[in-house]
């Protein structure tokens, strides 16, 4: 009965094979013809009918087995070449109970200092020679070495790390300009849109690897105090970390970071730091900065809960509550109020008070930021400065409550 089974379906695939080029044919012949057999399917799916139904041929299902030889090939030779393997290398003297006893110093001598290394990737994101990598590949690291795609290795200069960012920028030099990656707009991510990851996982070589954005905004997954992440089921493993999330546009959106994982390996759950976040920090580096400073306003934020919604007759507990200002700090001057919820940023919807904290800490000092805000029961806008923080002032706005 199985055999049977398989030889049914094998032969129906045969049978739609001779009669796609006949469908073809007589089509062709008869412009007034009724919607292909492929624009049927897509309205089906879609659930279309009559002015709503398919017109042309763009986002249809494919008629054809010819018509669905699709390949990330030309992407990958496009962005390839920029994703770097990064080696830290660090020497630590591991200590004995038994260290400074002069008779096991006699027998067994003093213990001896070991090189420790970490492999990870990295991506060149300027012609000179900045590289993006991950905080926690070089932290703590005596020397740091990128090798290139091209099989090329290079010492390196640390610009920039971030511990709280789990962000790192390096310096490497050569006489012509290396290839680059270039950085897009991760804000403009949707829930399902394709994506490549490119890294060097367990050191085999770089790899690269398919997916979909799977979620966007999340939180809390205990990697670094960013708490804004991009999750993906691209095949994420460690080596992976530092490398490239990359759109169908060939652009940088995400720095590869960390997985969720039982096992140590990938499955399916993989965060990527956004790419606006990694363009204000390599900016940071390539301005000299010797830290990544944060814009500051004199304000500080708490979490909008259910019951807080519902006492402000918001419909969802969105937003960032101000739960203090400073008086004589921006925020103040242009009018905000504890009580007031933070609505959105710059016309960006402000979902929590980690994503006020990830789209603030995109934003230069020096420049104004629209704030709509919900004030009283009422909507205003307002413009606030973005400056350098005092001394002694609180550098971090957000208080997680």
């Amino acid at each position: 009965m199985r055999v049977k089974r398989m030889s049914l379906v094998l032969l129906c695939a045969l049978t739609a094979a001779a009669v796609v080029p006949a469908a073809r044919q007589a089509l062709a012949q008869d412009t007034k013809a009724d919607p292909g057999l492929s624009d049927v399917l897509t309205d089906m799916l879609r659930g279309a009918e009559g002015e709503n139904a398919t017109s042309g041929p763009d986002k249809r299902v494919p008629f054809g087995r010819e018509e669905m030889q699709l390949s990330f090939a030309p992407l990958v030779k496009q962005t390839a070449p920029a994703v770097v393997n990064v080696y830290a290398s660090q020497t630590a003297r591991l200590r004995s109970p038994f260290d400074g006893d002069p008779f096991f110093e006699e027998f067994f001598g003093r213990s001896q200092p070991r090189a420790q290394s970490s492999l990870g990737s990295g991506v060149l994101v300027d012609p000179t020679g900045i590289v993006v990598t991950n905080f926690h590949l070089i932290k703590d690291a005596d020397q740091v070495k990128v090798a290139t795609a091209d099989g090329r290795e290079f010492d390196s200069k640390v610009l920039l790390k971030d511990e709280t960012l789990d962000l790192a920028v390096l310096k490497i030099s050569a006489d012509k300009p290396f290839p680059v990656v270039a950085i897009g707009d991760s804000d403009a991510l949707e829930v399902g849109d394709l994506l490549l990851a490119i890294g060097n996982p367990f050191g085999v070589g770089q790899t690269t690897t398919s997916g979909i954005v799977s979620a966007l905004a999340r939180s809390h997954i205990g990697v670094s105090d960013s708490s804004f992440f991009i999750q993906t089921d691209a095949a994420i493993n460690p080596g992976n970390s530092g490398g490239a999330l990359i759109n169908m546009g060939g652009q940088l959106v995400g720095i590869n970071t960390a997985i969720i994982s039982p096992s140590g390996g990938s499955i399916g759950i993989g965060f990527a730091i956004p790419s606006n976040m990694v363009r204000a920090f390599a900016d940071a580096a390539k301005a000299g900065r010797d830290f990544f400073e944060r814009p500051y306003i004199g304000a500080e934020f708490e979490r909008v809960t259910p019951q807080i919604a519902e006492s402000l007759g918001l419909e969802t507990p969105t937003g960032a509550l101000v739960s203090s200002v400073d008086e004589t700090g921006p925020a103040a001057n242009a009018g905000l109020k504890a009580g007031d919820v933070v609505l959105s940023l710059n016309g960006t919807p402000v979902e929590s008070i980690e994503a006020l904290d990830y789209r603030m800490a995109t934003l230069s000092i020096g420049t104004n930021a629209s704030f709509a805000v919900l004030s009283k029961g009422q909507q205003a806008a307002m413009d606030i400065a973005l400056e350098r923080a005092p001394e002694g002032a609180k550098l971090a706005e957000v208080t997680l409550r």
